[in-house]
């Protein structure tokens, strides 16, 4: 073989190299960037182009106009599960999160999400607002698949989990599990943030996942937003502010949709916007009188209601490279656990699950090139300790819902769910509870409670907001931390990754108050027409403390002049349940509402 013959098969192959490469270069580059835009409490009616006269949304009505809508889209009655069910495409009580609180709103550990599937598959991830999914190891959302993360603890903005005294302005979130105060309203932090990463990933295909804790209560917005409808008498106070929340999404909205055009990745970027449960405060029925405030689109139920206001939401998807035809509406039975086989599939990635899959791939429908076979869902509200079994249920199958096993309703007939048909049509109603049945069996061999890890860092804490209990709710906020009532002691399920000498400071007020044990916090701040009240901090007098792991109990006698107490334990490895209460002076016992664990590992 000559040197030129050499020569010019090392070129040719070089050719075809860089050919390969070239070619894999742009199959990436055509890949669609997806953003994901999800809204708190905002229920069907709460935006014009569905009916509501009173709001002002036009981004998202002009967003109408250019997507494609879902009229029969379906999610969970709450935050938390729908976040789940929408992040791993399986319903709630198969993963771990079937409440809001009560340590039953940790996404199990073994969960896929859709931000894993994607961060494997090349996608840069970001998540940026409201997690939700659990506050401590391995339950964080830069444990779950997303590279950025920038978001607030608990399930809002001054919930127990969240930076003390976090009002929606000028707050303390997290970047990566690591507090940053930032300046401006909650609501602009995050499309700021997602912008700018969206700024920084334009030249890769990318996930965004914007998940907003607004308009969900405390109603607190800025004075502009609330003053466009600070006159509108049909509307109750807290409405004017909720509306006012809503309108700031809008226009934040319309700001990030401009970034896309001003990129120029527009095109080739899937955008959906949504929410995750029934409106929680644009509906009223003054129950004396009957006046309606608000609009809910003629359906029956709010939030955490298993009628059709409960969980029939907004959905709307645009996507101009893919050939979603814009300005039209669907009506196939859809739902949020569609979303991650659904979005795999658009984005060309192999996606097969190694658990059961609730949800199925749309998105032949989505593109115009088939209806949805015949299908049953399940949605439901459990909000409680454990599942139970056909609690406040709704089995869907087109346009009909069977309601807690007894209660029919055809919804293109009744839209206001006002006439129950069981009688009338008793096959379907048996077909419906045999789906239920099967179903029901499937999903209850899964459900499992979510254990928190411990030792993974020197300085960790968990709230009372996760700890397991059973028939009273754990103050889940801190107006409620304020209040001072105290909780009865209840246990958390915990996993020491490593044995050593640990220190458990059990709190009445978090670290970052600096406030000590016995010591109320007197800056009361009265409620404006804008924002809610900030309470004075009730102050507690401490006897003792107790931290019991396993069969191990230690206490120790309280000052109430320091921030805590500290009880020392040698623990093993391994899962146990951890209980830290405090006896009161008065000899009543509650639970510690904050608590400290500090690790010097065993060589």
């Amino acid at each position: 073989m000559t040197k030129l013959t050499k020569f010019l098969g090392v070129l040719a192959l070089l050719s075809i190299t860089v050919s390969c490469k070239t070619k894999e270069t742009e199959a990436v580059k055509t890949q669609p960037n997806i953003i994901v835009v999800i809204t708190d409490d905002q229920g069907y009616g709460d935006m014009a182009h569905n009916g509501n006269t009173i709001i002002k949304t036009p981004a998202m009505d002009k967003f109408a106009t250019e997507g494609l809508s879902l009229s029969n889209y379906h999610v969970g009655t709450t935050c938390a599960p729908t976040r789940a069910g929408l992040l791993t495409g399986r319903n709630c009580n198969r993963n771990g999160v079937w409440h809001t609180i009560m340590g039953a709103s940790m996404l199990n550990r073994e969960e896929i999400t859709i931000a894993d599937v994607f961060q494997d598959n090349g996608y840069k991830t970001g998540m940026f607002g409201k997690w939700h999914l659990g506050d401590n190891h391995p339950f964080v959302p830069e444990e779950r698949g997303f590279d950025e993360a920038f978001y607030h603890g608990g399930g809002g903005v001054g919930q127990t989990p969240d930076h003390w005294n976090n009002d929606y302005f000028d707050d303390t979130y997290l970047r990566n599990g690591k507090p940053e105060k930032v300046e401006g309203y909650c609501t602009d932090v995050w499309f700021n943030e997602a912008i700018k990463f969206i700024e920084d990933k334009k030249d890769n295909p990318f996930l965004c996942y914007l998940s907003l804790n607004a308009p969900h209560s405390p109603f607190n917005v800025p004075q502009e937003y609330y003053d466009l409808y600070k006159d509108e008498e049909s509307l109750i106070e807290t409405q004017k502010r909720f509306y006012g929340m809503i309108t700031n999404i809008d226009d934040n909205f319309s700001a990030l949709l401009n970034k896309l055009d001003e990129l120029k990745i527009a095109d080739n970027t899937i955008v959906i916007f949504t929410t995750d449960n029934g409106t929680s405060n644009g509906y009223h029925v003054d129950k004396e009188t009957g006046e309606v405030h608000g609009y809910n689109a003629g359906m029956r139920g709010t939030k955490a209601s298993e009628y059709e206001g409960g969980h029939r939401v907004p959905f709307i998807i645009r996507w101009p490279n893919g050939n979603i035809e814009g300005g039209k509406s669907l009506s196939d039975l859809v739902a949020h656990v569609d979303m991650l086989p659904t979005l795999t599939s658009l984005a060309g990635i192999d996606f097969t699950s190694e658990k059961i899959i609730d949800g199925t791939d749309v998105s032949e429908y989505l593109l115009g090139n088939s209806n949805i076979k015949e299908r049953y869902l399940v949605t439901d509200t459990q909000r409680i300790s454990w599942p139970e079994k056909g609690k406040n249920s709704c089995v869907m199958q087109g346009d009909w819902r069977l309601i807690k096993g007894n209660e029919l309703y055809n919804l293109a007939e009744d839209p206001g769910q006002t006439n129950n048909i069981a009688e009338d049509h008793p096959e379907r109603v048996a077909a419906m509870n045999a789906f239920y049945e099967t179903w029901w069996a499937s999903v209850i061999k899964e459900t499992k409670y979510s254990t928190i890890d411990l030792g993974v860092d020197e300085v960790e804490v968990i709230t009372c907001h996760d700890a397991r209990t059973i028939d009273f709710y754990p103050p889940w906020n801190q107006r409620m931390i304020r209040l001072g009532a105290p909780m009865k002691p209840a246990p958390f399920f915990v996993n020491f990754v490593e044995a050593g000498n640990y220190t458990f400071k059990l709190r009445r007020w978090p670290a970052e108050s600096g406030v000590s044990l016995g010591a109320e916090i007197p800056d009361e701040i009265p409620a404006t027409e804008t924002t809610d009240p900030r309470v004075r901090g009730k102050a507690l007098a401490f006897k003792k403390a107790f931290v019991k792991i396993g069969d191990k109990e230690v206490s120790i006698d309280v000052n109430n002049a320091t921030q805590s107490a500290d009880l020392k334990l040698v623990v093993p490895q391994g899962k146990t349940e951890l209980l830290a209460w405090f006896e009161l002076e008065s000899g009543e016992l509650t639970n510690a509402f904050y608590i400290n664990v500090e690790k010097s590992v065993v060589n």
